[in-house]
């Protein structure tokens, strides 16, 4: 573990077996890249951040691993967007996936094989989330993987509302020479669903199991109903496949949910995306959790190249 002077911020670094992390807990507490060193000493990408990144305005990043809380996507309030409505009926202003990723954190802990960080709401934050809460995330780092916890403890007297969720940034394609029509994406759903322009839910494209990365029905679709906690996607016939592992069960809550999307054709990344719930759950109550006064709710998510 070492501190990395880049671009005007002071980053930790962390070499954990063949991976190399970086990241800046302070700022959303990001992990913006996360790469392998092969066994012919070439190095793979598994995490894309872009060169050009404006530290400034870290939130419209797109490269790493945004938080997303309280909620993910684009919250609707009676068919306005940017909003959310509270169990006391109060309209409150809300940012797309929420406020944490544009946040202070503080380090509570950093050690050799990650860090445990620690919210900090500013103003904006709380109007946007008026609780008294404790939102701590945790990464543990392997020679082949992360772990990324989240947990929320709620130490105000009324049940607290969440459904977060994480935006990762993969790089792909990985290989030279490959596109996207060489990769396949396996997603053990049951369900698809889109949002209108209202925030509303309505039915999503009809998909294989195992699809191509280069389908854009794929693109901007939740994936829920799921048989299985795991999503796997790689290049066709060879090894590296990345899988995503969403909850700590085999099989997930009914209304977990897995997102794909990417910006543009060519885009240097795919974003494979585990979520809590579908987009706007504040108001469509689906995948919408509560965490009970002074309890303690955790969402886990794990990483592996294999």
């Amino acid at each position: 573990m070492e501190k990395v002077p880049y671009q005007g911020q002071t980053l930790t670094r962390w070499r954990v077996g063949n991976s190399t992390f970086l990241a800046l807990p302070e700022k959303g507490a990001r992990l913006m890249n996360w790469n392998i060193t092969l066994g012919d000493g070439s190095v793979r990408d598994v995490l894309y951040w872009p060169e050009s990144a404006d530290f400034g305005d870290i939130a419209k990043v797109r490269g790493g691993n945004p938080v997303l809380f309280p909620f993910c996507g684009r919250c609707f309030d009676r068919g306005d967007i940017f909003f959310w409505r509270a169990a006391d009926g109060v309209r409150r202003q809300i940012p797309i996936h929420g406020i944490a990723r544009q946040g202070n954190f503080k380090v509570m802990h950093l050690d050799a094989r990650g860090f445990v960080a620690q919210f900090m709401p500013g103003d904006e934050a709380r109007q946007s989330y008026p609780f008294d809460y404790e939102f701590i995330v945790t990464y543990r780092f392997e020679p082949f993987g992360l772990m990324c916890e989240f947990a929320l403890t709620n130490r105000g007297p009324e049940p607290l509302p969440w459904s977060a969720g994480h935006h990762f940034y993969f790089k792909l394609p990985w290989s030279e020479d490959t596109t996207r029509a060489d990769y396949l994406i396996r997603i053990p759903a049951t369900k698809r669903v889109r949002q209108d322009a209202t925030g509303a839910l309505v039915a999503g494209p009809q998909l294989q199991t195992d699809e191509s990365l280069a389908n854009p029905a794929l693109i901007d679709t939740q994936h829920t109903g799921l048989r299985g906690n795991e999503v796997v996607f790689g290049e066709k016939g060879r090894p590296g496949d990345v899988s995503v592992r969403l909850g700590t069960e085999k099989i997930p809550p009914p209304d977990a949910t897995f997102v794909t999307w990417t910006l543009a054709d060519d885009s240097p990344y795919y974003c494979v995306e585990p979520w809590m719930g579908p987009a706007n759950a504040a108001e469509h109550k689906v995948g919408l959790h509560h965490v009970a006064p002074g309890q303690t709710q955790k969402f886990a998510v794990r990483i592996s190249v294999r």
